[in-house]
């Protein structure tokens, strides 16, 4: 009898049960589009994280340089530890490895941080800049300009040229900065390269200089060998070239040094307390989390996310509410209209639970009926977001000291220059959004459709059960 009744009474009331279903399906597809929309942007931003620290690493720990230090100090230029100062008119050429805006870090600060009880990895790496610069001195250039600068006068001829150089530790190769990479052609590094010359190349780099598995190039004046070449994903952070660590450090002068270590927390959970451990054991040190480096994303991707979390989320609450709304007011009336209808029921017997649950029954199945059409149109609304979205992109200043906010190593005194520049330039990733529709976002439309269609028929059957059949009956004609 109930499923019979309300089958009828929505088909007699089919284009009033169709915009009330339409209402809430409006509110539901515009909440699933913005929850599939705003997954999508923090799938972008966890991209752009994950190209910069690379895979499985939740700390980084960074130390701010020193006066003095990360420069090149061994140009002979400025009263330089080594070498003499060119006289006018002398032709130049210097090739070091330079640490630009981050400070060394003890190798057994490594070991320090692996020992913290919620540490489950580590690796050190040395990040560097090798810096070429070639040409002939002038006058003023000799009397103590900088070595850096383009050029003092117009008869100075120097050239520079910079390539970013990582140094790996073989040890950890599961953690560190080569990890986001995909070896495409040759080998990647062995337990018996860690002294040797030999080098992973990034694809963009052996395009760029035509290089090959088997080619050979200088690092700081030292020839090493292509071995293999990684790819990352597109628009992601990556050094040129990639080096064991021993031979880095040698080259750089930074024996027993590292600039950057890569730590990975034993638990997702962990994460807040290895930073806080990791900042009691190196009080000097810069801690780097995940979240840490995501306030630092700036550009359309971070103008994406807030949208998606402020103005977005607060429209679809607004309209869900508005469609809830609607369908009440709608039930409501078409209660006030059912009057002889209901006191009709009433002088037979039907008692007023009896009543309510119909009531509740039909409007529970428009809302059903408008989930299901919600779900479809937030579907729908998702492919078209992913689909029509411009690629976003994301600007994230480096996490080390050499980045916004950091005190780099490139002022007065400490070498400044093109090492610098490479170390603390902003680096702009380019990614494009997609939209998922997760499964407890249809399950939380599902609930939604359920709630609308209850909250609707809650105020229709309190105005019904409120009839008394004597009224309803006096209506009657």
């Amino acid at each position: 009898m109930f499923i019979t009744y309300l089958r009828r009474e929505l088909r007699r009331r089919m284009r009033q049960a169709i915009f009330i279903a339409l209402g809430l399906a409006l509110g539901i597809g515009l909440v699933i589009t913005v929850m599939a929309a705003s997954s999508g942007v923090s799938n972008s931003q966890g991209t752009v994280l994950h190209s910069l620290y690379g895979v499985g690493t939740d700390v980084t720990v960074t130390q701010t340089p020193t006066a003095g230090s990360g420069g090149p100090t061994r140009f002979g230029f400025g009263g330089g530890s080594s070498g003499s100062k060119p006289s006018a008119g002398t032709s130049f050429s210097r090739n070091v490895l330079t640490s630009g805006g981050l400070g060394a870090l003890q190798s057994s600060d490594v070991t320090k941080i692996s020992s913290l009880k919620d540490v489950s990895a580590t690796a050190g790496a040395l990040t560097l800049t090798d810096l070429k610069l070639s040409g002939t001195v002038n006058a003023s250039a000799s009397g103590g300009g900088s070595a850096g600068g383009s050029a003092s006068g117009a008869k100075s001829s120097i050239k520079s040229s910079s390539f970013s150089v990582t140094g790996v530790d073989l040890a950890n190769g599961s953690l560190g900065p080569l990890t986001s990479g995909t070896i495409t052609s040759g080998h990647n590094f062995s337990s018996a390269d860690s002294t040797a010359n030999v080098a992973v190349v990034d694809a963009n780099y052996v395009k760029a200089e035509n290089l090959k598995t088997g080619s050979t190039f200088k690092v700081a004046g030292t020839k090493f060998t292509v071995i293999g070449i990684v790819s990352v994903a597109q628009g992601s952070s990556s050094a040129d070239v990639y080096i064991p660590l021993a031979r880095a450090q040698a080259l750089a002068s930074m024996k027993n040094e590292v600039n950057t270590i890569y730590v990975s927390a034993a638990s997702a959970a962990d994460i807040t307390t290895v930073s806080s451990e990791i900042s009691t054991a190196l009080p000097k040190a810069t801690v780097t989390t995940s979240s840490d480096l995501a306030s630092e994303v700036t550009g359309s991707l971070s103008s994406a996310s807030s949208l998606a979390n402020n103005l977005g989320k607060w429209l679809a609450v607004a309209v869900l509410a508005a469609a809830f709304g609607l369908a009440s007011l709608l039930t409501v009336s078409a209660v006030s209209r059912r009057v002889r209808e209901f006191g009709t029921l009433k002088a037979l017997g039907w008692r007023n639970r009896r009543i309510l649950s119909q009531i509740m029954g039909e409007a529970l199945a428009i809302g059903l009926i408008g989930g299901a059409a919600g779900v479809a149109l937030g579907f729908g609304g998702a492919a078209l977001v992913q689909a029509l979205a411009p690629p976003l992109t994301a600007t994230s200043a480096p996490s080390g000291p050499g980045g916004a906010g950091g005190t780099g190593a490139g002022g007065p005194g400490a070498g400044g220059g093109f090492a610098h520049a490479a170390q603390s330039a902003a680096h702009t990733v380019s990614v494009h959004l997609t939209a998922p529709v997760a499964l407890s976002v249809v399950l939380l439309a599902v609930v939604l459709a359920v709630a609308g269609g209850l909250v609707a028929g809650s105020f229709g059957g309190w105005r019904a059960v409120r009839l008394r059949p004597a009224d309803a009956l006096a209506r009657v004609v």
